[in-house]
């Protein structure tokens, strides 16, 4: 337990807990032992008497005789203050710490300082509290039984204490990488854990049942998403509020799980709420088509629609207009692509989906996977559903291209186009750029039209987008754009995509765009037209399709975000562990979080 007296200094140190303390580890270490040699090039303690003084206008040699040496060294100090020449006293005796350096074959003792305890190694650290004050915080929190308490074994606790307790030797943190890795993603697991709040729910359904609308389907579901209603299908028995992820790779069928999810709550209201009007009309006609004859009334909410009461209808799907709108109580609150929602619309989203003292159950879905490792951490925070499988095998061919292709790329387009398929090229940029070595929209556009036809464009400030990509669907056979397209309209006829400065992209961004083609089982095209084509990050990219592992590849490349401050960003998390890499350590992490929570 940390004590008030200190509460205003760990805050300033980011601890919360006992294990942020102990992982703050020294980054060096003062030898104070006395030892009958030097090394050279170091910092050494030695106890010694000053014989004599020679000052000049430049420096101050002190003439020692080192006393743990048995033999006679000079010591200098450049450009001396006064207080030097104040505490430097002829036949008085010192333990001193100075840097041994070799000088034409003479050994110098360089910049002396006077320490005032010898005999043991001092832990350094650089924190925003002076070394002295976190060394007496560590001393006085960190024990054997307190670190038991926190949840370590004996071993694990005693190597953390040897880092900052080290009796006979300087310790070496790669020695104990596999425990700074554990401790540190135990620790961070346990507080995700403990910010899971578990909210009473709305309604508890006794016998949500599935089955009618899976057996109406003219299709057969994955296994996977038969798994995920399944587990929806728990939740909606349980007395707690879902908080669950609906992850799935690009194509692998989430809208039917989404349909699976209503029909269960039937003859109870659901919302869903999607991130573009394409999007939300595109599962609108789905679920009319799929619900409606179960006597399950739907109806679309966009900017575009009349502002007529909503009570009447059972399933509700709509845009971020929901959220300026009257909406009935609902049981079960779904949202697609929630990263694709700016900060403000997210708190919005939470509002509505708490209602006083009773919550919705919730469910959110996403095609971005993350790596299985930090869906086993994040699982501490929120329950995950996984589907890998994807109704059509996909049959797509990636391949890094350079401006000695082009003459092919052409051809394989107009081969493709002669089979009544389509292609996008996605540029970088809208317009010309001075930095950017490649052509904008603006500056490639005329060569396409004027060599094709059906030639449609839009991006991401284009007013008319969703338009454009609605009449391209239908009748188009090129669309130059910008990444917009990479979430949203399926386009079953699209077969090739051109991704104009891929190195520019995630991994993840990329993955989505080529997620695009092939997704009714047609032979698929992704060519990454880059002028570098020997980069290592998009060789790996060309050689999976599978979402998950190239979010894996990603996050080696990228590193994580800080899931506990929100949203996944590149940039670092972890000091030790790397989720890239440690996904068995962060197994045995979660095991022990398991059991813990059960006492």
């Amino acid at each position: 337990m940390i004590l008030k007296e200190d509460e205003k200094r760990f805050k300033k140190l980011g601890v919360e807990n006992l294990l942020d303390l102990a992982l703050i580890l020294p980054s060096s270490y003062e030898d104070r032992r006395l030892h009958n040699y030097l090394k050279i090039n170091e910092l050494n303690t030695v106890c010694a008497i000053i014989k004599s003084i020679i000052e000049t206008p430049k420096n101050m040699k002190l003439i020692l005789y080192v006393k743990n040496l048995n033999q006679t060294l000079t010591a200098i100090i450049f450009n001396p203050k006064s207080y030097h020449k104040k505490i430097f006293q002829k036949d008085k005796e010192y333990f001193l710490m100075a840097r041994a350096e070799n000088y034409f074959g003479q050994i110098q003792l360089i910049q002396p300082k006077i320490v005032d305890s010898v005999g043991e190694i001092l832990p350094k650290y650089k924190t925003p509290l002076q070394s002295k004050t976190v060394r007496e915080l560590i001393v006085k929190y960190l024990s054997l039984s307190s670190l038991l308490k926190e949840g370590l074994l004996e071993k694990e606790a005693k190597i953390l204490l040897s880092l900052h307790f080290p009796k006979n030797f300087i310790p070496s943190f790669e020695k104990f990488l596999d425990v700074l890795k554990f401790v540190e993603v135990f620790n961070y697991m346990r507080k995700l854990s403990r910010k899971k709040i578990h909210l009473k729910a709305s309604r508890v359904f006794k016998n949500p049942n599935p089955h009618p609308f899976i057996n109406s389907l003219p299709f057969k579901l994955t296994n996977d998403q038969l798994k995920a209603i399944d587990d929806i299908r728990k939740d909606l028995k349980k007395d707690i509020a879902a908080k669950r992820v609906i992850m799935g790779d690009v194509g692998c069928g989430k809208t039917m799980v989404i349909l699976a999810a209503a029909f269960m709550v039937h003859p109870y209201k659901s919302v869903l709420m999607a991130p573009t009007t394409v999007l939300a009309e595109q599962i609108f006609f789905e679920a009319k088509k799929y619900l409606e004859h179960f006597d399950i009334k739907i109806a679309l909410v966009t900017n575009k629609s009349k502002k007529e009461s909503l009570e009447d209808f059972d399933f509700i799907i709509g845009t971020h207009a929901l959220l300026y709108r009257e909406l009935p109580k609902c049981d079960l609150v779904m949202v697609d692509e929630q990263h694709r929602f700016g900060t403000l619309q997210r708190e919005m989203i939470k509002k509505l989906i708490s209602k006083g003292n009773l919550n919705p159950h919730y469910l959110q879905f996403s095609a971005t996977p993350i790596p299985r490792t930090l869906s086993l951490i994040e699982s501490n925070l929120v329950d995950y559903s996984f589907i890998k499988e994807l109704p059509f095998k996909k049959d797509i061919l990636t391949k890094i291209i350079t401006e000695k292709d082009f003459k092919d790329l052409i051809l394989h387009i107009k081969k493709e186009s002669a089979l009544g398929h389509q292609t996008i090229i996605v540029y970088p940029l809208v317009e010309e750029s001075e930095t950017i070595d490649y052509l904008s929209i603006d500056e490639a556009k005329d060569f396409w039209i004027k060599n094709f036809d059906k030639v449609f464009v839009t991006h991401g400030k284009d007013r008319e987008k969703e338009d454009v990509l609605k009449e391209f669907r239908e009748k188009g056979k090129i669309l130059i754009a910008t990444t917009l397209i990479e979430v949203g309209i399926s386009l079953p006829k699209l077969t090739t995509i051109v991704i104009v400065a891929p190195e520019r992209m995630g991994l993840a961004t990329l993955h989505q765009l080529r997620g695009r083609v092939s997704r009714n089982g047609l032979k698929g095209y992704c060519f990454l037209f880059t002028r570098h084509p020997k980069n290592e990050r998009l060789k790996a990219f060309c050689e999976t399709l599978d979402g998950f592992e190239i979010a894996k590849l990603d996050l080696k490349f990228r590193q994580s975000g800080d899931i506990l401050k929100g949203e996944h960003q590149s940039g670092k998390s972890f000091k030790f562990f790397n989720p890239a890499e440690d996904e068995e350590i962060a197994k045995i992490a979660k095991e022990r979080v398991v059991k813990l929570k059960e006492y």
